[in-house]
């Protein structure tokens, strides 16, 4: 990535040489030139929200700026680009959206996020610290940027408009006003679960802002837990990418005797599994992990993976995700032990299922979904 400050060699994590999506795009570019052509001062405070894969602070790296981000992937492609720039460990202040925000923000820059929830609750926590003098600048892809974008802009920081746009790239800027009344950040968010779908069948669901379907329990989870195994004697359950974590408490409900664990890359996704589990007193152990899939799981070490893997990265999509998270799986499950996959018919995943473990059985299909188990060879 060319830019300003020089030429940045820089991956995404985990780094695979077979993998053609950049680490930054068009609107990363836009918005390091702007601040370069109309020299915005970078000496006070700045911070970056939702910088993807880090090419927004590795470029700023020398004025020690902040990074917010929600993602474990993203942070350690942080940590990595950095180091290929040769930044000192700690120049770039790494901050989790379930982190306390700066005090302070003298500059303001936005990776617009895919998730209007998650833009409204980081510019709600961080509005506090922002003031008259702060230069908001927002940054996206112009099929990223809509009109309701620019509202929570508007109503949450101060009046709002656009760049024209720049290789599909748009620019949005704000001029922050301290004396509004700001609406209270309404996450994270609270529901209940319909009954008729198996063991947590009324129970309490907690979203923070961010994760997938946040305030309705999505069709596919709803067909998976009308499916999931039966019977005590589990043993040691991971819920992969375990969002909210209702798959996961509906495990612990039906055999209070299984260990489950928790995992996923997203803090919102790890924070909400968390407090879904404790607002339903569930009895037996249960660990929560932000992580990059099963890397950090001793091998032959689970029973059970149950797993509804994502799609989509940001934008693109890529079953590099899914993939990933089904070696992960064989890998950590025990001679014996099931991984147990909801997806869409049409992503066929019985047929890497088959390449890794050599089986796949179809538990259930609807006219959308199919769940699939694949065993483990002893």
């Amino acid at each position: 990535m060319t830019t300003p400050w020089g030429e940045y060699e820089l991956a995404r994590f985990p780094a695979d040489p077979k993998d053609r999506l950049r680490a930054w795009d068009a609107s990363d570019a836009y918005l390091l030139g702007h601040l370069a052509e109309e020299g915005v001062p970078l000496s006070g405070a700045v911070v970056v929200v939702g910088d993807r894969w880090g090419a927004l602070v590795t470029a700023l790296a020398a004025h020690r700026p902040y990074q917010v981000t929600d993602s474990f992937l993203g942070q350690e492609a942080t940590r990595a680009n950095l180091a290929r720039a040769g930044a000192e460990p700690g120049t770039v202040r790494l901050l989790t959206t379930q982190d306390p925000p700066p005090e302070r923000v003298d500059v303001l820059l936005v990776r617009v996020p895919k998730s209007l929830a998650l833009l409204e609750d980081q510019l709600l926590r961080l509005a506090p610290a922002v003031h008259a003098g702060t230069v908001v600048i927002g940054t996206g892809m112009v099929k990223e940027i809509h009109t309701s974008t620019l509202q929570l802009f508007e109503r949450i920081l101060g009046p709002t408009r656009t760049s024209l746009a720049r290789q599909k790239a748009r620019l949005i800027f704000c001029t922050p006003d301290p004396s509004p009344e700001r609406p209270a950040n309404p996450w994270p968010y609270t529901y209940r679960l319909p009954e008729g779908i198996g063991p947590a069948s009324g129970r309490t669901v907690v979203n923070h802002a961010g994760v997938f379907c946040a305030d309705r329990l999505d069709i596919g989870t709803r067909f998976f837990l009308q499916h999931l195994p039966a019977g005590p004697g589990a043993g040691r359950v991971v819920d992969l990418g375990c969002g909210n974590g209702v798959v996961g408490t509906a495990m612990a409900l039906a055999d209070p005797g299984a260990e489950v664990l928790f995992v996923d890359e997203s803090f919102q996704a790890v924070a909400s599994a968390e407090a879904t589990y404790k607002a339903n007193g569930v009895p037996g152990h249960a660990e929560f992990r932000v992580g990059d899939g099963l890397a950090g799981v001793a091998p032959g070490s689970a029973d059970l993976v149950l797993n509804n893997p994502p799609f989509h990265s940001h934008q693109a999509t890529t079953d590099a995700a899914a993939w990933r998270m089904f070696t992960g799986a064989r890998r950590a499950l025990r001679p014996g032990g099931e991984l147990w996959v909801i997806g869409n018919r049409h992503l066929g995943y019985h047929v890497k299922l088959r390449r890794l473990f050599g089986n796949s059985e179809l538990v259930a299909s609807d006219r959308k979904f199919v769940v699939l188990r694949a065993v483990k060879g002893r």
